[in-house]
């Protein structure tokens, strides 16, 4: 069962955060963080990223980007990101957690280009991606979550 989701992008500031936001309305009774491969640790998210979000009622202000740890992975039960080139780079860095890290468009298995300095109409083309992403898994893992309860029940009932 998933509990904790961890969501990566390079600095997390501008996709991450974004997918953060996303997937805690979307699982709110879910665990779910973000962080970077090239953290701007203690930066704030990109005011574009903060702007997107804050017009689908989500509120990013006080997201501080936080550099990548081991102990973040290990804890994690789903681990996205944003493209191929940064599941290639955490699958050899922890080749223990292949089986939990996908791309957060794994289904279309396409990537999601950083917006970071490139204004809001990249912002705009990356939320949406992502706002795609996050619907895909939040409906499969809440498919999977009533199937096992689904199952736990009937195996009280007999």
């Amino acid at each position: 069962m998933i509990k904790r989701i961890l969501i990566i992008c390079i600095g997390n500031i501008c996709r991450s955060p974004m997918a953060e936001g996303l997937m805690k309305k979307a699982l709110p009774d879910l665990e779910i963080s973000s962080a970077g491969l090239g953290a701007l640790v203690g930066n704030p998210a990109d005011q574009n990223a903060i702007l997107l979000m804050s017009e689908k009622g989500i509120d990013i202000t006080a997201h501080r980007a936080r550099q990548l740890e081991s102990w973040m992975v290990a804890t994690a039960d789903l681990v996205l990101v944003m493209d191929t080139e940064q599941k290639d780079h955490l699958v050899m860095q922890y080749p223990l957690y292949r089986g939990k890290t996908y791309l957060l468009n794994e289904v279309e298995k396409y990537d999601i280009a950083d917006p970071y300095r490139q204004g809001l109409d990249a912002f705009r083309e990356a939320a949406e991606l992502i706002e795609q992403g996050v619907h895909a898994w939040a409906m499969r893992i809440k498919a999977v979550a009533e199937k096992t309860s689904r199952q736990a029940g009937n195996s009280f009932n007999q």
